[in-house]
């Protein structure tokens, strides 16, 4: 489904007729309440969980996803990307997080819908 470029560079080539787009996904339960409330790599690790179901509920995986976005709050790559990469190995294993990652963006964002979210994860698959 995804073939990293030649060169190197992120690439995904889909072949499936059904899309399947995932959004707003962030550290929350199914009650709304915050997870792992200041830890950034617990928020990406919960947000991945959160897009992995509704990934599944489409009949999707992330091996089906050919384009992932993050928004971090407060980014600084210096400060945080550790932490960042730590909650995306904390869960590589679990949901079958595709190595290398399906093309990604990380955007800063000053902050996002509720002031105690970290990062939020949007999710683009292509099944068949």
């Amino acid at each position: 489904m995804r073939a990293p470029g030649s060169d190197g560079l992120p690439l995904a080539v889909a072949t499936g007729s059904r899309q399947v787009h995932v959004a707003g996904q962030v550290a929350r339960d199914g009650r709304g309440r915050a997870l792992a409330p200041g830890d950034l790599a617990g928020q990406v690790a919960h947000a991945l969980r959160n897009t992995g179901a509704g990934l599944a509920a489409a009949g999707a995986g992330f091996g089906d996803v050919v384009r992932l976005t993050f928004y971090v709050t407060d980014w600084n790559p210096e400060e945080v990307f550790g932490s960042f990469t730590a909650g995306v190995e904390q869960v590589a294993e679990e949901l079958g997080l595709p190595r290398p990652l399906p093309p990604s963006s990380l955007i800063g964002a000053s902050h996002l819908f509720e002031p105690d979210d970290l990062v939020e994860v949007e999710a683009t698959a292509v099944v068949d």
